[in-house]
């Protein structure tokens, strides 16, 4: 059985007074001009920050670490042969980071609603996308509680003229899918949860140190993974329980 969600208060602790702070650190191109070496650099900022990151007892389960960058089109592209759809010009699709239960049934379930909800706002769904992970290194804390990681591809509906109104539209299913999967009152599941769902940007993180966010997500070594800009974030949890979706 996996474990999920804050301890109960007891003793001195009162899940009702959890805080946190943070490390962050930002690389840019201010040209504009996109490359794996900005990705290499904010994995190295990343891990100079781990002394604004947390541990528990284990060296090897972090409070939490990622970073957020452009979305990777020449990647996904070079992807095209692995899955059962095709991937669409820039601007015209969105991807979401999907963190999902690791039972299959559950997984399916939450998978069949966020596609309705998709088709619902007059989006077209694109396909499915399991993203590779390496565990290895992972503390059995982290691996307690780690989710099943895919990514959601989202095609642009021609009535939507303007990009921003593509990213409204997708900020929408966003909340939808939450309120109707993560909070539902009749089976909520606290282990799904959207991280990024944009046409613009993805981030990639988790409950890791920041030493291990580009070993447990082999994506960000990949030559043709480019951004222009990347945004990393370190965790440092004050007197907060660590979990995968902060």
């Amino acid at each position: 059985m996996k474990q999920k969600g804050l301890p109960p208060k007891q003793g001195l602790y009162d899940p009702q007074f959890e805080h946190d702070a943070c490390g962050i650190g930002f690389v840019v191109n201010i040209k504009g001009q996109k490359a794996h070496s900005i990705v290499s650099q904010a994995i190295t900022a990343l891990k100079n920050l781990s002394h604004r990151g947390g541990s528990g007892s284990e060296n090897n389960t972090g409070d939490g670490a990622g970073i957020l960058i452009q979305l990777p089109h020449d990647f996904f592209k070079s992807e095209d042969s692995k899955l059962d759809f095709n991937i669409p010009e820039p601007g015209i699709y969105g991807v979401g980071m999907v963190f999902l239960p690791f039972d299959a049934d559950q997984r399916e379930q939450c998978e069949n609603r966020l596609e309705a909800i998709i088709r619902e706002e007059g989006q077209t769904f694109l396909g499915w996308r399991t993203v590779p992970t390496d565990s290895a290194n992972l503390g059995s804390a982290a691996k307690a509680c780690m989710p099943f990681i895919r990514q959601v591809f989202i095609g642009r509906s021609a009535d939507l003229k303007e990009d921003m109104d593509f990213e409204r539209k997708l900020y929408i299913i966003r909340k939808r899918a939450e309120k109707s999967i993560r909070y539902s009152e009749k089976d909520n599941n606290d282990y799904f949860y959207i991280a990024s769902l944009s046409s613009r940007t993805i981030v990639y993180k988790g409950m890791l140190t920041a030493g291990q966010v580009d070993e447990i997500y082999p994506d960000l070594k990949n030559p043709r993974f480019e951004t222009s800009l990347a945004l990393v974030h370190s965790r440092y949890s004050t007197n907060t329980f660590p979990s995968w979706e902060r």
